[in-house]
């Protein structure tokens, strides 16, 4: 197998409210095909302007801890300026400044090197827009 760009986009449906979406088992099924036991880096990238990406614990309720964190740093109320959307959309806007819309991680044997608690998670705060894109890129 060549050392050329693997990629592959996932579609994925977060609802209408606040969301934390687990796509590690997505992003373990990309490699199992694009990385084939060699070592490299999977970049995960939204192309969005109102999601990002995590590597954080999930299940355990600091998926949900993001959350209310997030709603304080950046309320739903009228105080921002970009005000298109639903009321409060605008922190929306502000959401990949603190949650980045990449992630940038070690693949060693074809496999993520995550730690014992850590998932990849879209982080998605937007009602407005449920359908998402992700894309997955394996350099190796």
């Amino acid at each position: 197998m060549s050392d050329a760009l693997h990629t592959h986009v996932l579609h994925i449906t977060t609802g209408s409210g606040e969301n934390v979406t687990d796509i590690t088992h997505e992003c373990e099924s990309f490699l199992s095909g694009a990385a084939q036991g060699r070592d490299g880096l999977l970049n995960v990238f939204v192309p969005h302007a109102t999601a990002g990406v995590a590597v954080l614990e999930t299940g355990a309720g600091s998926d949900d801890d993001l959350l209310a964190a997030l709603r304080e740093l950046l309320p739903a109320d009228d105080r921002w300026r970009h005000r298109h959307g639903s009321p409060g959309h605008g922190r929306d806007h502000v959401l990949p400044a603190l949650v980045a819309p990449h992630a940038t991680l070690p693949v060693i044997g074809g496999g993520l090197e995550l730690g014992t608690w850590q998932s990849v998670c879209l982080v998605d705060t937007n009602g407005d827009n449920p359908h998402r894109r992700v894309r997955l890129s394996f350099l190796g």
